[in-house]
């Protein structure tokens, strides 16, 4: 452990990428409960071509990512339940949009090092302003959730039920879908555009499997959530491959054996009762 702090870089990329675990643990979950997994993986498409349009005008990619995933945010979060019925379109859309950051990276006669980086993340190159900004926002990102996390967790389950007890159902899918946007330009960071599922819905997706309760499960994702994370970044100090594939290979194939072993488990807990029945 002391060998892998020796370098200022993995000290910043485990200080961001603490951060950024952490938020998209707690994010996930309501990501999970929501059905929400296609439109983080629409956010960051969108954000994509965002950041290769802000290279093209010599401005920081982040900026335009996170311009473009809030205005998307902002958008999907007013069509509610309505998303659900159109995934054929924002499958286009989505689509569109990453042919749009190609041709934005075309058209930069500059070496677009950041656009491309934010394919499959750039958590080694992450600077102590970037730390800075990243806690910041993780900071907000944060207290924002616990804002309105009762309201938010009502609406999840039950939508329809939320609305007829007065519930600004539409206003929280917006604010949600807006916290999203934030999240995701964190963690983008880390494994890039393609790969957003590992961080924010993997850890969310298992830990729902192991238990019911809202703050359990939020607590089980980030925990998995940041054992992806600094796993991932010790493995790539020792390995020549990317931080994002190991990270993205452990939050896989962690879901895999947890999906496997659930026939066991699930026979384990008839035992159990059946046990506790008879004693």
């Amino acid at each position: 452990m002391t060998e892998l702090f020796q370098y200022e870089f993995m000290v910043h990329a485990f200080q961001a990428g603490t951060i950024i675990a952490i938020v998209a643990g707690a994010i996930g979950y309501f990501v999970v409960l929501r059905g929400s997994a296609f439109a983080a993986h629409a956010l960051s498409h969108i954000g994509f071509a965002g950041a290769t349009g802000a290279v093209v005008l010599s401005l920081n990619p982040i900026l335009g990512l996170l311009a473009f995933t809030m205005g998307a945010g902002v958008a999907i979060g007013a069509l509610g339940n309505r998303l659900r019925s159109r995934d054929v379109t924002i499958g286009i859309v989505l689509a569109w949009m990453l042919g749009l950051g190609v041709l934005f990276i075309s058209l930069y006669r500059g070496y677009a090092t950041e656009a491309y980086a934010l394919l499959f993340g750039q958590i080694l190159g992450i600077s102590a302003t970037d730390v800075t900004v990243t806690l910041v926002a993780g900071i907000v990102t944060l207290v924002a959730i616990i804002a309105i996390y009762r309201p938010l967790l009502f609406s999840s389950v039950d939508e329809d039920l939320a609305a007829a007890k007065g519930v600004p159902v539409t206003a929280l899918s917006i604010a949600f879908m807006a916290i999203l946007a934030v999240a995701v330009t964190e963690a983008v960071q880390v494994v890039g555009v393609l790969l957003i599922f590992a961080l924010i819905v993997t850890p969310a997706a298992i830990a729902v499997r192991f238990t019911s309760r809202p703050a359990l499960a939020i607590a089980y994702g980030i925990c998995l959530a940041l054992a992806f994370t600094w796993l991932g970044l010790a493995i790539a100090y020792y390995s020549p491959h990317p931080v994002s594939f190991f990270i993205t290979s452990l939050a896989f194939f962690t879901y895999v054996g947890v999906r496997l072993s659930e026939p066991l488990r699930n026979r384990l807990s008839r035992r159990s009762a059946i046990a506790a029945a008879a004693g």
